[in-house]
Parts: structure tokens; sequence; C-alpha cells
């Protein structure tokens, strides 16, 4: 059987669950079946070295990633395509009242102009992200099919519709990875409502719990209770209120120590706060890591604060290693969560740290549940096996 050509393109490969999301696949993909070539915007991340050899990763694009970093010494190498990143960037976040919006806006305005086509031709082309990502495959790759991802409810990412619906008319599928994610994308956008397809995020329990026996985490504390969260620190992931159940506890005189894996824009706003209620003693940011997995095995609960979510690659993680959950009621948790795997809860301090305290009473009673079940999902790929050789 010939091979087919197929492109991936990704905004990074930094920390988060897309990224790891793409990874997994990545790790899994038949290279017998698939040349495969990877462009990133920003040729960076943690997870680059997770990236099967097979992977051919783009290395030439340097207007696209001038354009999308910030970094001083390519600007001066490159100092109109700065000039056009930071006037554009100025304008788009005016003339919107959004990030999301104005980066829309960026695109369409400013950077379609200039960044070039990909000379290549594939037989697959999908942009595994929103927004931007899907802009650049239907704007500038040829491809006989193209295939984008929404990785979370569309109703909550604040775009403007009538541009994604332009975008998404030109491209053979849009793939989304729950069913309420998918039933939201449909009433958006009803027109084009066959286009929507559901794909799990893929997950290996063979490699993540191979990787969670690699070290204890130093950052843990043998005396006391250990909390862990992961993602990025922004509006989404709602660690203020992780800060505010900190609180909470501090007050019932538990003792604990939780740790946040992440980086983002709000770190120095939740260091601010942390500082104010006081619980620096015991509420810890310590950044991205490469290998989450050892924390959430060796974690007596994993907790996610979130305000919404399309699926959640840590949740599905947390359960492969058998740890204890508490997660905050978005509206997609509901599928992925039930009362023997973890405690679901609102969206504030006090239930969050309530959801804790349910655990500690019998840990044993949930992890004994996740261990006799099986969270990977390694053979849902088919799936996408079949969305890649669509006719």
């Amino acid at each position: 059987m010939e091979k087919r050509n197929v492109l991936f393109v990704m905004s990074s490969l930094r920390n988060g669950g897309a990224e790891r999301s793409l990874v997994n696949l990545l790790q899994l993909l038949d290279y017998d079946r698939y040349n495969v070539d990877l462009l990133l915007f920003q040729n960076e991340g943690m997870f680059l070295k997770q990236v099967p050899k097979a992977v051919n990763i783009i290395s030439n694009c340097n207007k696209l990633y001038t354009l999308y970093d910030n970094n001083k010494a390519e600007a001066l190498k490159h100092p109109y395509l700065s000039a056009v990143h930071m006037i554009g960037t100025f304008i788009s976040r005016k003339k919107t009242n959004s990030v999301a919006k104005s980066r829309q806006y960026r695109w369409e305005h400013f950077y379609k102009k200039i960044v070039p086509e990909l000379t290549k031709e594939y037989d697959v082309a999908i942009a595994y992200m929103q927004r931007e990502q899907t802009y650049f495959l239907v704007d500038k790759v040829k491809a006989a099919k193209k295939i984008t991802w929404v990785h979370n409810e569309y109703s909550q990412l604040g775009h403007f519709k009538e541009m994604d619906l332009e975008y998404f008319e030109k491209v053979d599928k849009v793939v989304t990875i729950s069913d309420l994610c998918a039933k939201d994308l449909k009433e958006n956008f009803p027109s084009i409502a066959e286009k929507f397809v559901v794909l799990p995020n893929l997950t290996s329990s063979q490699v993540i719990r191979s990787l969670a026996k690699e070290f204890y985490p130093s950052e843990f504390k043998r005396d006391m209770l250990n909390i862990v969260s992961i993602g990025r620190l922004n509006a989404q992931k709602g660690f203020e209120f992780a800060l505010d159940a900190a609180l909470e506890l501090k007050k019932s005189k538990v003792k604990f120590h939780w740790v946040v894996l992440g980086i983002g824009s709000l770190k120095e706003e939740l260091e601010k706060k942390r500082e104010e209620l006081g619980v620096q003693d015991c509420f810890e940011f310590i950044g991205a890591r490469e290998n989450p997995y050892a924390y959430m095995k060796n974690a007596d609960v994993l907790v996610q604060t979130s305000r919404f979510e399309g699926k959640s690659v840590v949740l599905d993680e947390g359960k492969i290693l058998c740890c204890p959950i508490v997660t905050t009621n978005y509206p997609t948790v509901y599928d992925q969560i039930n009362k023997d795997e973890g405690v679901i809860v609102g969206m504030n301090g006090k239930e969050i740290a309530d959801g804790i305290l349910k655990i500690l009473k019998d840990p044993h009673q949930y992890s004994e549940y996740l261990s006799q079940h099986e969270y990977g999902n390694e053979k849902e790929i088919e799936g996408y096996y079949q969305l890649f050789n669509l006719q």
C-alpha cells in the first residue's frame, strides 16, 4: 500500500492537554502507512523530545516563527515582520474586546497577507487546534483533504462565529473530542452539522504507567496530604478556586501540600492572591513538567478546577494512574467522571475543599475502583485512520 503524506499543524508543543494529545497520537501512528510532517507556529516546547523520530518537523518557516514569537533576537533579524507583529497585535486588540477575537482579526487583516504558502502538497492536512492553525490550514496549505480540531466547547471560546463558519465550510471535517462538544458545534453551525465528527483524545495506559514510575516528586511531603493540579495558568483552568480551597483546608487544620504544574499568563496574579490569602506555605506553583505522571501516581488527590473543558486529558491520565479525583462541574465533566472515580463539586473554594475532605474519608474506595478498570484507549486510533483515509 502506498504511503499517504500527512501534515499536522499545531501552535507549539508546550504544556497543555491538546499538545499532549497530539504527541500521544503521533506516538501511536503506524508509520508504515503514513509519511508525517509536523509544522509548529512556535518550534518549541517540552514535548518536542517525545515526538517520534519518524516525524519530520518542518523547520524552515521563519516568517511564521517571527510572527508568533516574542523572542528579541528573532525580532532583530526580521524587523519588518516584528513590526507587523507589534502593530498588528496592538490594533487587533483595540478593534476587538477579547484576546481570542483579536487573534482572529490579526490573522485576517495582517498575517494572512504575508505568511507564505507551503509548497509541498499533502494527501491529508490536519490543524490540531482551532483558530489560527485552522486558518493557516485553509489559506496556506495544499491538500486533497483538510481536517481541523476543536478541543473545547465552542461557545466558551469567544470567537467571531462568522469567520469560523467561513473556514469550517472549506474543510472536509471538523473533529471534536466529546458528544457534548459536538452538540455545541452543531447548535452554533447548523448549516454544516454533517461536518462534525467525535474522536476521543488517545491515551496509552502502558506508556503513562511506565513514565509514572520514573521518580518520586521532590516537591511532595511524605508526612502530609499531597494534592496535585495540572494545567495552564489561565482563566479557563480556574486556579483562583484552588487557592480559595487551600485557604478552607488550612482553616480546617488539614496538613497538606498542593502543587500546580503549569505555566501561563496569570502566574503573577495567582501568586499575588496566594500571598494575600496566606497559603504560600502549603500551595506551590512549580512550573511545567515534561513528566507529570509521577506527580499524579504519587498524589493523594488530583484536583481540577476548570471553568470549561472539551474532554480533559488530565482526568483520563489520572484515572489510569488510580488517583482519586476532585473536579469542578463544567458541563462535559459528567461524560468523564462517575461517583466511584471521584467527586464533582461547584466552582468555589468551599465546595472544592469539601470534595477533597470527602475523598480523604476513604481514598482507597476510589483508587481501588480505578485500579479495576482500563482507561487507556489505544484501539480508538482506528477511528483516526478511517478519518484520514476518507475518499
